[in-house]
């Protein structure tokens, strides 16, 4: 059975398309076609005009509904988290732990090796931030958690992951290149992040093997005119970077900065968390932001979508390519190689929203999901 969805306007690969249809069969789509073109015995669905974008991808996203994966890795998180995504258009995501003990991380590798049976497609992976940083840039990470990574622990970590281990944030600066070498070769991502790296330390490691940053500007020596820092390495090296478009972690200004000089490379995450009163991170909601007891910043309130709607409305980036920041990018950073397009060929994971940015409904793998899962 072909499905069509018409009456829309397609956001995909850097431009807005309207007088076409999407047609999707089985869990991929089939043909972008005109509208009159629409196969007789097709399921035809109306849009009503709205906007079908290729299905968001955040790659570091701690928890969600009152359920923080990070801090009481359970099961019942991750499938809380897969849930609010898929309502909220993110079709993929990388369930993130930030630096905490040895017994979290462990219990989050088997919640997550035990949830890949039964995941709904959209969950990929963990991502560890830390717990290999650097104390003199520990944000919200506990210093006293923070340590220079051993070979003998990072591959039991991941021999205990068996494949869901699927990014891994350190400070390369502090790393054996025995260690960064072999997470390389697992096929883990590396990004560099809460790293006090200088300009020359950056210009090294950066795409050399590392290829990503975590959270531009946040967590990292800041630029200046006799002592240039990291910032300009990145951007000479153009690694892939994410950045948290909520307007507290980085202002309007700098993402545009970022955008100048980082270009295709430069894609949105949430870092988004939900509120805690127990364990290492206890998140309160402040505003429209997230911080510690002591109020250090630690997480956005942020969804995928808002963080487009932001990219367009206060920093000035063009919807196509605010959608591009929200999918493609991360998806080739990510090696889903058909994923974060509307194309023939590419899996149906999309997501239909309005003009005023509100998600009416997902489609992963095929399947179209409204928002009362």
């Amino acid at each position: 059975m072909i499905t069509a969805l018409h009456n829309l306007t397609i956001i995909s690969g850097g431009s807005i398309t309207a007088g076409k249809a999407v047609l999707i069969e089985g869990s991929q789509i089939k043909a972008i076609v005109d509208e009159t073109a629409i196969p007789q015995d097709a399921e035809k669905k109306d849009l009503n005009g709205a906007y079908v974008a290729p299905g968001f991808i955040d790659l570091q996203i701690y928890g969600s509904g009152g359920k923080l994966f990070a801090g009481k890795p359970e099961v019942d998180a991750l499938k809380r988290m897969e849930d609010d995504l898929l309502n909220q258009g993110t079709t993929g995501f990388f369930a993130t732990i930030g630096t905490n003990t040895n017994d979290i991380v462990e219990k989050g590798i088997a919640a997550a090796k035990e949830y890949r049976k039964t995941a709904r497609g959209n969950f990929w992976g963990v991502h560890l931030e830390g717990p290999y940083l650097n104390a003199a840039k520990k944000g919200a990470h506990p210093a006293n958690l923070i340590k220079k990574a051993a070979l003998a622990e990072v591959k039991s970590w991941v021999e205990q992951a068996d494949g869901v281990i699927t990014m891994i944030t350190i400070a390369p600066e502090l790393q054996d290149q025995e260690v960064i070498n072999y997470l390389h070769a697992q096929g883990i991502i590396i990004s560099s992040g809460h790293s006090n790296a200088t300009y020359e330390q950056g210009k090294s490691f950066l795409n050399k093997p590392i290829p990503a940053v975590t959270h531009l500007f946040n967590a990292m020596p800041q630029m200046h005119h006799r002592e240039p820092g990291y910032i300009p390495a990145i951007f000479e090296e153009k690694p892939y970077a994410s950045i948290v478009a909520d307007g507290n972690h980085v202002d309007w200004p700098m993402i545009r900065l970022a955008k100048r000089e980082l270009g295709d490379k430069l894609f949105l995450i949430t870092d988004a968390v939900t509120a805690a009163t127990e364990g290492t991170y206890q998140h309160r909601l402040e505003g429209d932001k997230y911080v510690m007891p002591d109020g250090t910043l630690s997480g956005s309130s942020l969804t995928m979508l808002k963080a487009v709607q932001n990219c367009v409305e206060k920093v000035g980036i063009g919807l196509a390519e605010a959608v591009n920041m929200a999918s493609l990018y991360p998806s080739q950073l990510a090696s889903k190689t058909k994923k974060g397009k509307i194309e023939a060929g590419f899996d149906a994971d999309l997501i239909i929203f309005n003009k005023q940015y509100e998600t009416l409904a997902t489609i992963l793998q095929g399947n179209y999901l409204t928002k009362a899962l």
